[in-house]
């Protein structure tokens, strides 16, 4: 996983949709290369991930051991 500073921290655990998904969407505009988000959640976001695969991103899914999601959000030519 990329370090700290290559990250834009999106926490939305407990918001209501469709807030989470707007904060994302909204994020990817300031997305440098070789940056990406990390989002968290309190339930995964199935709806979100056509969408991101729509608009050229890839998504790596961590259930925590509480519940919530980690969601590594990055372009889809970019390894790491």
């Amino acid at each position: 996983m990329p370090k700290p500073t290559d990250e834009i921290l999106v926490d939305a655990r407990w918001l209501e949709p469709p807030e989470p998904m707007e904060k994302v969407l909204q994020t990817l505009a300031l997305l440098r290369p070789g940056q990406s988000i990390r989002l968290l959640l309190h339930r995964e976001p199935f709806p979100l991930y056509p969408l991101l695969a729509e608009r050229g991103y890839r998504h790596a899914t961590r259930m925590e051991a509480d519940g919530s999601y980690v969601i590594l959000i990055r372009q889809s030519g970019e390894d790491r």
